[in-house]
């Protein structure tokens, strides 16, 4: 059974990460469904970059938790075994980069219905920059 990529790129964040991300896109409604999110909550800006090919707008942990809510947050939480604050934070440093690898094109068209399979190509690279999010 291969691992995936999006667990590789995930790699030492914990065991729960890579499979609550893929979850929390899903639940959200896919890139669409989460960058409409963000845009009702007057951060359409910032999920843009994140989908286009230019650099990607930083977010912070509470407007992660602004825009997803205690309960999607609570649930990462869970899978990873850490506190929704600590869930918000990693979700703030790993969404842009996951969003920014999803859309390589610069566009989330199309970008949903291969969400299950773009979740196991990613390319790879994030996991170092990733691997001392949970050194605790």
């Amino acid at each position: 059974m291969s691992m995936g990529l999006l667990d590789n790129i995930l790699a030492g964040v914990g065991d729960g990460a890579a499979g609550g991300v893929a979850d929390l896109l899903q639940s959200q409604g896919g890139v669409a469904g989460l960058t409409e999110k963000f845009g009702q909550n007057g951060l359409g800006d910032v999920a843009a970059s994140w989908i286009g090919k230019g650099g990607n707008a930083a977010i912070s942990a509470e407007q992660i938790s602004a825009v997803l809510g205690s309960g999607p947050i609570a649930d990462f939480a869970r899978k990873l075994g850490v506190s929704p604050e600590q869930a918000s934070a990693t979700l703030a440093a790993v969404l842009p980069q996951v969003i920014d690898r999803l859309t390589p094109n610069g566009t989330a068209a199309g970008v949903d219905d291969m969400l299950g399979g773009l979740l196991n190509n990613l390319p790879g690279g994030l996991g170092g920059a990733l691997g001392g999010l949970f050194k605790r």
